[in-house]
């Protein structure tokens, strides 16, 4: 008897990052991370910034995701994201500058011209990035 998969497409506003058959995918929800199997119920969700995987014949993928939604149908998982990154096409130096750069901004303290909320989510961003880019 066959396998039944799952098709995941991971779309960004300026691209497809993925698009396949996959045994498993695993995403950030914001009320927590959620996993999703064939024949899952179907729903929508928005997603945290933060890594999701996808699983296909016992071998794993990271993607960074900047937020978004996902939409579950029971075959099918849509990833509409507002950003997004593979593992491997993350910019290492890049975030590590941008973790540097935000964990400088936090560290001032909190004064009229610093937009502490936006400081404190570049620096989860950059720190997400790194961890999706290490796997």
């Amino acid at each position: 008897m066959a396998e039944k998969t799952l098709l995941l497409e991971v779309v960004t506003p300026d691209r497809q990052v993925f698009s396949g058959d996959v045994d498993i995918v695993v995403c950030p929800g914001v009320e927590g991370q959620f996993g999703v199997l064939v024949n899952h119920i179907p729903f929508l969700s928005a997603l945290n910034v933060g890594e999701m995987y996808y699983r296909k014949g016992g071998q794993a993928e990271f993607i960074f995701l900047g937020g978004g939604f996902a939409e579950v149908t029971g075959e099918k998982v849509t990833v509409l994201a507002d950003s997004a990154e593979r593992g491997r096409e993350i910019d290492v130096e890049r975030a590590k500058r941008a973790k540097e750069r935000a964990e400088r901004r936090l560290a001032q303290g909190r004064t009229a011209d610093l937009d502490w909320a936006r400081a404190e989510a570049a620096l989860r961003r950059s720190l997400e990035r790194l961890k999706v880019a290490g796997r």
